[in-house]
């Protein structure tokens, strides 16, 4: 009887217990990782479909799972900088339950597998976003003429835009995306501001405010070539799109026919694409003296 009661406790137990499988979302990282002896899979789908697997028997017994990229290159270098063998599975577990407090990780609630992907992929991109425009912002320094940190001066002044662009939209769902070409490549972010979290006084997803506001600060910072795009949805009214392009440390607004230009233009053939239906592409709200920035430029 006593055994039976262990039996059991143990495997309530184990309901409180959360954890972290570090999953290797494409065909090439799989490949990488078989070059480990202790790596037993020789087949990407087979491997995918044991995840699957796995995931929907823990749900079956209680237990809460969330899942984290595991990204082959940054698990050698940890286990190069702790002086540990990468071939031990042992130090695989570690190194996911680092991620777990340090990485991207979605919880799986049921889905199938082959959503719950994207959108992992989708988390880290958006984390490998912040971290690099960040690290841009923090090694600008401080301005020659007025001594002021230049990544922090941009941050406070993209966060009050976007506040004032938040303020003067109409109302509904509002979907915003930044877009700010820095080197290698363009950095994009995207805020989701929904109609019935602001009627609940609750903010706006902190991530997602965060990334946003350091892109849009980079762009500013550094005066890069970028724009902001507004989309308001609304039941029973037709979408608004505006946008602003970046220009100097301010927003310059974009007409009408420009937002048009941008949605209804093919960006590999440059060919014109039919509008959508019920759609007005429109001029911005005035943002107010905010729009531009006060005094020099830094």
């Amino acid at each position: 009887m006593a055994d039976t009661d262990q039996h059991t406790m143990r495997r309530d137990l184990r309901r409180e217990i959360a954890g972290t499988i570090g999953v290797l979302t494409d065909e090439h990282d799989f490949r990488v990782m078989r070059r480990y002896r202790t790596f037993t899979f020789d087949d990407h789908a087979a491997y995918l479909e044991q995840v699957e697997g796995l995931l929907r028997t823990r749900a079956q017994q209680g237990s809460h799972t969330t899942l984290a990229l595991f990204d082959p290159q940054d698990y050698a270098d940890y286990c190069k900088a702790k002086g540990l063998d990468a071939d031990d599975p042992a130090n695989r577990t570690r190194f996911t339950a680092a991620l777990a407090t340090t990485g991207p990780t979605v919880p799986y609630e049921g889905q199938p597998l082959a959503d719950l992907l994207p959108t992992l992929v989708d988390e880290a991109v958006r984390q490998a976003t912040w971290e690099y425009a960040a690290t841009l912002l923090a090694r600008l320094g401080p301005c020659a003429t007025c001594g002021e940190d230049i990544g922090r001066a941009a941050f406070t002044r993209a966060s009050d835009l976007l506040a004032r662009i938040l303020d003067t939209a109409p109302p509904g769902d509002r979907h915003l995306v930044c877009s700010v070409t820095a080197p290698p490549e363009t950095l994009v972010a995207v805020l989701q501001a929904d109609d019935e979290t602001d009627d609940t006084g609750l903010p706006l997803d902190d991530a997602e405010a965060l990334e946003f506001t350091t892109v849009l600060a980079l762009g500013l910072a550094t005066q890069s070539p970028g724009g902001l795009v507004m989309r308001t949805t609304a039941p029973g009214a037709r979408d608004q799109i505006y946008g602003w392009r970046l220009r100097g440390e301010g927003l310059e607004p974009l007409t009408a026919g420009e937002v048009f230009d941008a949605y209804c233009t093919d960006v590999e053939s440059g060919e014109l694409i039919s509008p959508e239906s019920g759609v007005d592409y429109c001029f911005p709200p005035n943002l107010g003296p905010g729009g531009r920035p006060p005094g020099h430029a830094h």
